[in-house]
């Protein structure tokens, strides 16, 4: 670990910005800056530590440097919680900066530029889109292995959400998918209305990477674990494999990156609404 990582210090020196490390050519720094592409560049810093800054929020630094946005607005975070897992993402990379694997950064700088200039109303209608092509709803006809293995595997986190928000879905094999009551759009919109900015980027980065509403909210409930979502998310997938084989190390690739990016968004979503502060404390290699 890295040491001083909660000294709280106010004054550092000259702003760092994440947009020059990237090296993104000004025409396409627009598009590219907040994608995850395969950046990379070597390590500058030694030190990594977090400061409380202005109004109660933590600034991430980077030796004597401020961690800036791409859009070069000073990187801070609403709570203790959340810079201490951020700066974590950055002293865990070694001789090379892997900026593509640092997913609770590119959270942050989201939504703190909020590069799409969206409001919530937009970031909850987005969300419910995928509520009306979820993939737990989305049913085969056949084979009938793979229809009892949705049926089986599916329907007790349906029955779940529909339980636990006292909601009617359904699921159905019309390429029309189930029709949605509107009371059911209501009683979510409601319910992600309740989540701040910060929480509501990261549960819909989230529902993105599962295609599923109901999965994402059944982690975020701790009624799933970030495996058990992941692995229904991919059922048909995984069926078809067991069947007719795969590219091993694309099939463990594509499963492992997918966990790690439910799993880093599932982490935002807590960690945003954290209100806690961590107890100070030297951390030691």
């Amino acid at each position: 670990m890295f040491r001083g990582l909660v000294r709280l210090q106010t004054q550092f020196g000259n702003g760092l910005s994440f947009s020059k490390l990237c090296l993104i050519n000004p025409q396409s720094r627009f598009a590219l800056k907040y994608s995850t592409a395969a950046v990379e560049r070597k390590r500058f810093y030694q030190h990594v530590s977090i400061s409380q800054g202005e109004g109660g929020v933590f600034e991430i630094n980077l030796d004597r440097r401020k961690l800036k946005t791409p859009g070069g607005k000073l990187f801070t975070v609403p709570n203790e919680a959340l810079a201490i897992a951020v700066a974590t993402e950055w002293d865990a990379q070694r001789d090379t900066l892997k900026f593509y694997t640092m997913h609770l950064t590119t959270l942050c700088n989201t939504a703190l530029d909020n590069p799409t200039q969206r409001n919530k109303d937009q970031m909850i209608n987005a969300a419910l889109k995928f509520l009306e092509t979820d993939t737990v709803c989305y049913r085969v006809d056949e084979p009938h292995a793979l229809v009892e293995l949705q049926k089986n595997e599916w329907d007790p986190v349906l029955h779940w959400i529909e339980n636990r928000y006292n909601v009617t879905i359904g699921s159905s094999s019309s390429i029309l998918g189930p029709e949605i009551p509107e009371a059911t759009k209501d009683t979510f919109r409601q319910h992600l209305n309740s989540y701040n900015f910060w929480s509501l980027t990261g549960l819909e980065f989230v529902i993105t990477q599962l295609k599923s509403v109901v999965l994402s909210l059944g982690m975020i409930d701790r009624h799933l674990s970030v495996e058990q979502a992941v692995l229904l998310s991919r059922l048909e997938e995984e069926f078809q494999i067991r069947h007719w084989g795969n590219v091993e190390w694309a099939h463990v690739y594509d499963m492992y990156d997918l966990r790690a990016r439910t799993a880093a968004g599932t982490l935002f979503v807590h960690l945003s609404s954290e209100n806690s502060t961590v107890k100070h404390k030297l951390l030691q290699d």
